[in-house]
């Protein structure tokens, strides 16, 4: 999984690549991104499966901000970013959401 940051001099605004990679996204037949710059819609936020098999997708989000998210993989396996900048607790058991700081 990979977390790529571009911050813009122009404006306020970093463009952030989320990606899936190896395991995860082998066997994988879709891949959304989901979360707080999204409003936990699970099919707002598609990703793009690449010819390696990985899903991509880049997103413009407001610096000076922390965004919560979770990957959902194939609508059914939700799955937390190994190399967020942090994570925090849900009120789910044992769960925890991954958080993007910019």
């Amino acid at each position: 999984m990979i977390i790529k940051k571009q911050y813009l001099k122009s404006k306020p605004v970093c463009k952030v690549t989320f990606g899936l990679l190896g395991e995860m996204s082998e066997s994988a037949v879709t891949a959304h991104i989901v979360g707080e710059f999204n409003g936990w819609d699970t099919k707002a936020t598609p990703m793009k499966k690449l010819k390696n098999g990985a899903f991509t997708v880049t997103i413009d989000l407001e610096q000076g901000r922390e965004y919560q998210f979770r990957y959902l993989i194939d609508d059914i396996k939700w799955e937390n970013a190994l190399n967020a900048d942090k994570y925090v607790p849900t009120p789910y058991r044992g769960c925890s959401n991954s958080v993007v700081v910019l």
